[in-house]
């Protein structure tokens, strides 16, 4: 952690964290923090989800972009499951750039749960930023990524913990809400964001490699082509 001098006066950076996935939004998201001079708390999930590849990328990701702070927490959506990420039941559809209604691909409240336990580690180590690199721009469609519904998280938390007695507010990041994916490619690649770290798919093949139709790799390599780019994480070995 680095500190500094403020008015002669040794000053601690200001904590916060980073939802990260392991995928392109998350390691944008965590590489902007890190520019803000935050220091920095990655908050990862393993929930139960198809693969696991995305945690490994995720610890290769935070540590690239100088993220000593990784925090995986570990509990099972496959309990019920209700979407292909989750359950072997449902087979991942194919990229559609305009849906009419929010895929199987969907995890039930999982950006609500995320969040929730993204606020209690902040509260916990006395951090007031939370980031979340959701997106409505080009995206699947889900319900939790939305403007909306992240005004009403943070309202949320900022009533139903100390914040509220306390006279503080959570602050929750969305650095991409109104990006495409291509301008959060661009932004990253500023920033020094290695993206061959990173895994979007929802559904790889036994070796790791993404699958190329699924709506995650749809928009990823849609974005690279418009920048004249190949995805550098299919050159990846897995």
């Amino acid at each position: 952690m680095n500190c500094f001098f403020m008015g002669g006066k040794l000053e601690m950076p200001e904590k916060a964290v980073v939802l990260l996935s392991g995928g392109l939004d998350s390691a944008t998201c965590l590489a902007i923090a890190r520019k803000e001079k935050f220091d920095v708390h990655a908050l990862c999930f393993d929930y139960g989800q198809r693969h696991k590849i995305e945690i490994e990328c995720a610890r290769r990701t935070a540590a690239a972009i100088g993220v000593e702070k990784f925090h995986l927490l570990h509990f099972n959506l496959r309990e019920w499951g209700a979407s292909a990420l989750t359950s072997d039941e449902f087979e991942v559809p194919e990229f559609e750039e305009i849906r009419t209604k929010v895929p199987i691909t969907y995890v039930p409240a999982r950006n609500m749960i995320f969040l929730s336990f993204g606020a209690a580690l902040a509260e916990g180590i006395g951090a007031r930023d939370i980031f979340i690199g959701v997106n409505s721009m080009d995206y699947s469609g889900y319900p939790d990524c939305r403007p909306a519904f992240i005004e009403a998280f943070r309202q949320c938390a900022n009533l139903g913990t100390k914040a509220v007695d306390e006279k503080w507010e959570y602050k929750i990041r969305t650095p991409l809400q109104y990006l495409k994916k291509r301008e959060i490619i661009e932004l990253g690649l500023s920033l020094g964001v290695d993206y061959s770290l990173t895994h979007s798919c929802y559904d790889p093949g036994p070796d790791g490699r993404p699958c190329g139709h699924c709506d995650s790799c749809g928009l990823r390599n849609k974005a690279f082509a418009e920048l004249g780019m190949t995805d550098p994480a299919l050159s990846r070995r897995f």
